[in-house]
């Protein structure tokens, strides 16, 4: 028994602990394994492929801690793949604030890998979440129909341009793109050749608006089950299309410690460039989501004529401040009481 003890405890010794930093590519996976002490076990390349980078690192003798990866196009899914073949511990990293970390010029995939298995050994990673499926899915069909909305606003920038190119005035007596509006435009008299670049605009706006249809029915159709958008859509002023959005990038309510790191996340805290006895603002934060903070500075305007808590804020605050602070601040303040609310709900979907 006592030598049996002594070979365990032999064995025991000889566990190293390994911290893995994978730099991410469409084709290939730069690994760099390091052990507790900062030493470089491997540090190479192989082809991006789930069981070749896990044969990679189980080649080093000692026990992996954590694996980190950059997050970008694709890294989600290879995280997502990589913790369901391993069970290991997988943490997203931060582009940017990895990038800041560096403090060198020099980049090469091999410095990129060492990086994150460097600050991931000495617990200065800065991880973001790991979306799951659901979500990554929804994300997807976000983007989709902000492509198609975009691709809209174009259409329509270009239509007023050639109107007032050829200085047409409009007779219908009905406010610009309602269905009225738009029966006029097609018999409006242009030049020739004006003429037919409009209707093949206005065949575009049409077919795009069909497809945005579209999406708005695949949300519609992919939420149903989903009680986090079940709950947004309780809220004054959220519709289907503000709920998917904020179901998508924000996922899961409960993974934010307090209402004020959900607002920040979105960004619509304000930034403070006080320096000294010197105090002032710097506008809303340089962050958030591009898709989800301009919808929820609308919602911001809808509220006050919605909800009589938010006119009486509106109102109040209207007093010293601007209207775009004033609606940046109503933003920040309904999603910092949305959080209280969205925490005791059930965080899962169907």
């Amino acid at each position: 028994m006592a030598r049996t003890s002594k070979q365990s405890k032999s064995v025991s010794s000889k566990i190293v602990s390994l911290y893995v930093g994978l730099d991410y590519h469409e084709s290939t996976i730069r690994v760099c394994v390091m052990d507790d002490q900062g030493d470089v076990l491997v540090n190479k390349n192989t082809s991006n492929n789930v069981w070749k980078v896990r044969e990679l690192i189980g080649s080093c003798d000692g026990l992996v801690s954590a694996v980190a990866i950059e997050a970008c196009c694709g890294a989600a899914n290879f995280a997502s793949e990589l913790i369901e073949a391993t069970e290991w511990t997988v943490r997203m990293a931060h582009p940017s604030a990895v990038n800041r970390l560096k403090g060198v010029e020099d980049k090469t995939d091999a410095r990129d890998a060492w990086h994150l298995a460097n600050l991931l050994r000495v617990g200065y990673l800065p991880e973001v979440w790991i979306a799951d499926e659901v979500t990554r899915q929804l994300r997807r069909l976000v983007r989709f129909r902000q492509g198609l909305a975009d691709q809209k606003k174009d259409i329509k920038l270009r239509i007023g341009a050639l109107l007032r190119e050829e200085r047409i005035e409009n007779t219908s007596k009905s406010n610009t793109w309602t269905k009225p509006w738009m029966a006029w435009l097609k018999t409006a008299k242009l030049g020739e050749h004006s003429r037919w670049v409009l209707d093949r605009e206005i065949e575009r706006l049409e077919q795009v608006e069909k497809e945005i249809a579209a999406v708005q029915q695949r949300m519609e159709l992919a939420t149903k089950d989903d009680s986090v958008v079940a709950k947004l859509m309780e809220q004054p002023g959220i519709g289907i299309i503000t709920a998917v959005v904020m179901r998508a990038v924000i996922g899961r309510f409960d993974r934010f410690h307090t209402g004020k790191q959900l607002a920040c996340y979105c960004g619509v805290t304000p930034c403070n460039a006080s320096s000294g006895k010197r105090q002032a603002d710097a506008g809303l934060i340089e962050s958030g989501n591009d898709i989800l903070r301009p919808m929820l500075i609308q919602l911001a305007k809808r509220l006050p004529r919605q909800d009589a808590r938010w006119r009486e804020f509106h109102e109040n605050m209207r007093v010293r401040k601007g209207a775009n602070v004033t609606s940046a601040a109503i933003a920040n303040r309904w999603l910092r009481r949305l959080y209280h609310e969205m925490v005791t709900a059930p965080q899962t979907a169907s």
